[in-house]
């Protein structure tokens, strides 16, 4: 949620950086009615004032003055009570739309309107030379019996799949790997709440604006989490940290459900699902050094890669192609040869203090002076699915095995995935 001050006081800043983003958004609404809400501000302040000089009048008044300065007041009584019933109208309409307007975009953001206009700004390795015709992952992962799509759309529908053998042996390796990496970078495990209120949702931005794209629990007014970024966010709502607390580092592993409203799920492969694991990193930070903070988390993400030597490159997204809350994101995007091609794994945000006004969390850096708001950053460290995908593709062998990662193989015990005849 943006800071109203800033779109009172800085109204051609804020709309020159939203339009950056080039959607539309209620932001003009917001203004015209947050004028009308200062409006009916100051005039109930002198409906109020003239109630409490009339009050002090009518001290001094005799019997028949009184009886009409009374019936007098109670006009200015009637009149501040309309007034205020306006004042929470408009104040619930401000909150509405200010829930709806998207982050600022940080003036290092490139210019652009979608994912071509991304930047590259670093690459990693080099993509293996294949002399055969690679695989897609899912046929990989048909033909070795370790991926089974037919059973999960029996079982919950299009956009869900089941893994088997190895191929669940395989997504729980990667999920101990990441968080072992992550711990000894310093980030703290947490194991959050699947299901969660409406309230959560809302300070991560995913509320009322996804709504569409939330699996909601009707009798319970519950969500399933889109992300372990919804709740981590939320650890520190309606609270204060000090200065000396800051930053805080989260790890953490969720299964994450989300609808893809107005998108296809990948039926044939584990791309774009409704269902998948992920490992998310979440930061909450002094604004001074958020900024910093992403280019560790940037690092700190690219290390699975690293570790697993697959290939990958790291693109800065364009304002037209970032997220809701986001202020900077850069994506990390994993080398699959079947596509010849890069797909996003990992995208990692700096949301400044747009999720900390939704969620209330301040700071203090001494105990005498003014709270402040933290700036909140996440990033995936890695999409599981996303990343078991790389795998089966950049360690693919002609006759249809998968060689499994180095650093895999103490999770796994095995060094290789093949059929089970």
């Amino acid at each position: 949620m943006l800071d109203i001050k800033l779109v009172r006081e800085k109204t051609d800043f804020v709309r020159a950086s939203l339009a950056k983003r080039g959607q539309k958004t209620p932001l003009e609404e917001l203004i015209s009615v947050d004028k009308e809400w200062r409006r009916l501000r100051i005039e109930a302040d002198k409906l109020k004032h003239l109630k409490n000089v009339g009050a002090e009048e009518i001290k001094t008044l005799k019997s028949h003055e009184k009886q009409q300065k009374i019936k007098k007041m109670a006009g200015i009584a009637e009149k501040i009570r309309a007034t205020d019933e306006k004042l929470r109208e408009y104040a619930k309409k401000t909150r509405v739309l200010s829930l709806m307007i998207p982050n600022i975009p940080d003036s290092s953001v490139p210019a652009g309107n979608s994912e071509k206009d991304n930047v590259e700004i670093r690459r990693y390795g080099k993509p293996r030379k294949i002399d055969f015709k690679p695989e897609e992952h899912w046929e990989t992962g048909e033909k070795l019996g370790i991926i089974d799509f037919e059973s999960g759309v029996k079982l919950a529908g299009a956009g869900f799949y089941t893994l088997k053998g190895m191929g669940a042996s395989l997504e729980r390796a990667l999920i101990n790997f990441m968080i072992d990496v992550h711990l000894k970078q310093g980030y703290t495990e947490v194991f959050p709440p699947l299901l969660v209120n409406p309230d959560v949702l809302v300070g991560s931005g995913n509320l009322p604006k996804f709504e569409d794209d939330l699996y909601k629990c009707e009798k319970d007014n519950m969500y399933m989490i889109p992300t372990a970024e919804t709740p981590l966010v939320a650890l520190h709502s309606n609270g204060f940290l000090t200065r000396d607390e800051l930053p805080k580092r989260y790890v953490s592993y969720t299964p994450c459900f989300r609808r893809e409203a107005g998108r296809h799920a990948d039926t044939r492969g584990i791309i774009r699902v409704h269902q998948f694991n992920k490992v998310e990193l979440v930061k909450i930070t002094e604004p001074e050094t958020s900024n910093d903070e992403l280019e560790k988390l940037v690092n700190d993400a690219e290390e699975i890669l690293k570790l697993l030597k697959i290939p990958y490159r790291v693109m800065h997204l364009c304002a037209g192609d970032l997220g809701f809350t986001a202020s900077k994101t850069y994506d990390i995007e994993a080398w699959l040869p079947s596509q010849n091609g890069y797909v996003e794994v990992s995208s990692c945000s700096n949301c400044t203090d747009f999720q900390a006004r939704r969620n209330r969390i301040k700071y203090r850096e001494k105990p005498h002076l003014e709270a402040k708001y933290v700036h909140t950053l996440n990033g995936s460290g890695m999409a599981v699915g996303r990343t078991m995908a790389a795998i089966l593709e950049n360690y693919q062998n002609e006759d249809g095995s998968v060689n499994v990662p180095d650093v895999l193989k103490k999770y796994m015990n095995i060094d290789s995935i093949t059929k089970i005849i």
